[in-house]
């Protein structure tokens, strides 16, 4: 895909998370040729799962990780402005902890990576990857 193209594709998704008054937990964009009148984005693994915050490029690289796999990214964590890690990007509402069903997650990584604003790119042993949008970094925790 177009660099170009990605982040306009990002710029449209974070303006309709603006402009829409829909439901708290599912973030829509409508995007063309993928499968026809798919919305996509992301959804929110329990509505506990505080996500509101994300600044318009987290949004975006959600969005991009959408648009390539076909399949909405499942938020499990976003917002915890307790975390115990002081340099924690989910402190500032900078990180997204995701699943996407079906998906293997090498492949949600390799996705991840060629996302336009990308950071940082996690694993954890239980499938959950971590995208966010600190400083470029990359890691395994098992």
């Amino acid at each position: 895909m177009h660099p170009a193209f990605s982040i306009a594709m990002a710029g449209l998704f974070s303006l309709s998370c603006v402009s829409g008054a829909g439901a708290q937990n599912v973030r829509k964009l409508s995007i063309g040729p993928l499968k026809k009148n798919e919305n996509l984005a992301y959804t929110l693994q329990t509505v506990s799962v505080r996500a509101g915050c994300f600044p318009p490029r987290l949004r975006g690289i959600l969005a991009y990780i959408a648009v390539k796999t076909g399949r909405r990214p499942l938020v499990t964590s976003g917002l915890r402005a307790h975390s115990g890690r002081s340099h924690s990007q989910h402190r500032h509402c900078a990180a997204a902890d995701i699943r996407v069903p079906g998906v293997s997650d090498r492949t949600i990584i390799a996705i991840a990576s060629q996302a336009p604003g990308i950071g940082g790119i996690g694993r954890y042993c239980n499938g959950i990857i971590h995208v966010d949008v600190g400083p470029k970094r990359r890691w395994t925790h098992c």
